[in-house]
C-alpha cells in the first residue's frame, strides 16, 4: 500500500483510500483531502514531520502519523 508519508518531494499523487476511523478521518477530510484529490508533495521537514503538501490549490502542513492514512497512487492514475 502507497501512502502519502512515503511520496518524494515533487511528486504529485491522487488518494485512492482515506484509512482512520471516526475523528480522525473526519479532520483529514476536512482538510480538503477525499478519494480522487491530487496532491502535490512541496516538502518535506528534515526531521520528516510535517510533509508540506498543495491540495486543492492552498498549502497545508500534514503530520507523517496522518499521512500515514492517506492510501495514494502514483500520478494522475485514477483511484
Amino acid at each position: 500500500m502507497n501512502t502519502l508519508r512515503s511520496v518524494k518531494v515533487g511528486e504529485t499523487v491522487t488518494v485512492k483510500k482515506l484509512h482512520g476511523e471516526g475523528a480522525i478521518k473526519r479532520r483529514i477530510m476536512d482538510m480538503g483531502i477525499t478519494k480522487g484529490t491530487q496532491i502535490y508533495v512541496r516538502k518535506v521537514a528534515p526531521l520528516g514531520d510535517p510533509i508540506e503538501v498543495t491540495v486543492r490549490g492552498y498549502e497545508l502542513s500534514i503530520r507523517k502519523a496522518d499521512a500515514d492514512m492517506i492510501e495514494v497512487a502514483e500520478g494522475g492514475e485514477q483511484a
